[in-house]
């Protein structure tokens, strides 16, 4: 019996001593463990926008090319490439030799039908006379009816002569008023308000407006710009008329935060650009390049800050949630086959759990949160063991 007390005593020592050393190594591997660390990011606020990008052009909402409407050598330029100019103002003067010329011969052309016409007008008279008396000898029986006849003839052929006269006076005149005006086209007059932008010609250059009018200059409102934006087909059908649209221009980054301008949509042109002809291929445009549509908005340029001819990056808003309860799309993980999206909460207990997440609006970095998350909450995005790399890592 005492052999058999002193056995299970022993027994119950290892055991206790096996506990001990099983706790104790517990113990040392919790104290020893790897440590976690979180980076999370913070449930927040933030404006959800979708858009779509383009690159633009800025033109002048009006503008004029000033031409030649008459050949010859241009003899004043009144005008240099900045000129803020008014209606009317004199822009260039022509060489007026040819057309002066032309116009002083048919002065004196109309002076001479002048001439005819009033002599035509005393022949009429004449014959008048002549018919008068011929017919009252004829009633006296004085003279034979041949000479009233031929009395009657003379008198009807004057006044057809006179209607002559007096229609190609007409046909002169008219001439002469065309000649004029080509006289005063010599004088070229601003047909706007504006600033000259171009000037194509110099003092001295010869003009021929034979065939086409020759470009002189041209003559813009700058307080007004228009951007023709060129647009992808494959987002062309996204950009409605009325849409909001906002740009920046390469220059505008110099200085601080980029100036930015909004305007709306005007305008979305039903065709592509077209391009020159003759390029000698017969393969489709599609084919051969990336077709885009050109967009049309205005904006106010009141301060002169835009320029033509600068590019625009464009950004057409289609769809915006202001204030929006939103997450960066790199806490969150999409199942590609159901679509759902969860995301890992971090608790104040510092315990990481996933939760299943109801989405709105997603643009490029941001989604909106219509459920499953509260304003405050920590999402999980990376976990590292301490001293060592990242365990797991979502961008």
């Amino acid at each position: 019996m005492t052999k058999n007390r002193n056995s299970g005593r022993t027994l119950r020592r290892v055991a206790g001593v096996a506990l001990l050393l099983t706790a104790a190594g517990a113990a040392l591997w919790w104290t020893q463990r790897p440590r976690v660390d979180y980076a999370t990011t913070a449930v927040g606020r933030h404006d959800v926008e979708v858009n779509v990008t383009a690159i633009g052009t800025l033109q002048p909402r009006k503008y004029v090319d000033v031409g030649a409407q008459v050949s010859g050598q241009i003899t004043r330029l009144h005008v240099e490439p900045g000129s803020e100019v008014v209606r009317g103002q004199l822009l260039v003067e022509i060489d007026p030799s040819v057309q002066q010329a032309t116009v002083d011969a048919g002065r004196a052309a109309l002076a001479g039908l002048a001439a005819q016409l009033a002599d035509q007008r005393a022949q009429h008279v004449l014959a008048t006379h002549r018919l008068v008396r011929q017919r009252q000898m004829a009633r006296d029986g004085a003279t034979r009816d041949e000479d009233v006849q031929t009395a009657e003839a003379m008198l009807a052929s004057a006044a057809a002569k006179m209607d002559l006269l007096e229609a190609q006076r007409a046909q002169t005149q008219a001439t002469q008023r065309a000649e004029e005006a080509r006289l005063g086209y010599t004088r070229i007059y601003a047909p706007m308000d504006g600033t000259v932008i171009g000037v194509r010609a110099r003092e001295g250059q010869t003009l021929n407006a034979t065939y086409q009018t020759p470009d002189i200059l041209r003559i813009a409102d700058l307080s007004a710009m228009t951007v023709w934006t060129d647009v992808s087909e494959a987002d062309v059908g996204r950009v409605r008329p009325g849409m909001p649209v906002h740009f920046t221009t390469l220059g505008g980054h110099g200085q601080g935060a980029a100036r930015r301008w909004d305007g709306t949509v005007r305008q979305v042109l039903p065709a592509p650009p077209v391009t020159d002809a003759g390029t000698g291929t017969a393969a489709p445009a599609a084919a051969t390049k990336a077709v885009v549509y050109t967009v049309l908005f205005d904006v106010d340029n009141a301060d002169g800050a835009l320029m033509p001819q600068m590019t625009a990056q464009v950004v057409f808003v289609t769809g915006r949630v202001a204030a929006a309860l939103a997450v960066p799309l790199a806490a969150i993980t999409t199942d590609a086959d159901t679509g759902g999206a969860t995301a890992r909460v971090l608790g104040a207990d510092g315990r990481v759990q996933t939760r299943t997440l109801s989405l709105g609006l997603r643009s490029r970095h941001l989604a909106e949160v219509t459920g499953g998350l509260r304003e405050g909450e920590r999402l999980v995005t990376a976990e590292t063991a301490a001293g060592g790399g990242p365990s797991w890592l979502k961008w």
